[in-house]
């Protein structure tokens, strides 16, 4: 299967552009790795783009963590 199959078919099961798809990057997984789910080594192997847009728009109205001093 090619990137473009890839793309047009995660589009068409989950009502996204194929722009947007391409824009995640979705990957297909190679059957003989032995991913651990649990292991963080390369990153998180799943993304809640749900909770990820919340950071984005949590890190939009950035606050100060501390009072400012006086010298």
């Amino acid at each position: 299967m090619k990137q473009a199959d890839l793309n047009r078919a995660v589009a068409h099961a989950t009502g996204e552009t194929v722009s947007t798809i391409k824009r995640l990057g979705f990957l297909l997984a190679d059957p003989a790795d032995s991913l651990d789910p649990d292991s963080e080594e390369y990153g998180p192997h799943v993304i809640d783009w749900d909770e990820l847009q919340a950071q984005r728009i949590d890190g939009d109205t950035w606050e100060p963590q501390h009072e400012p001093a006086v010298a």
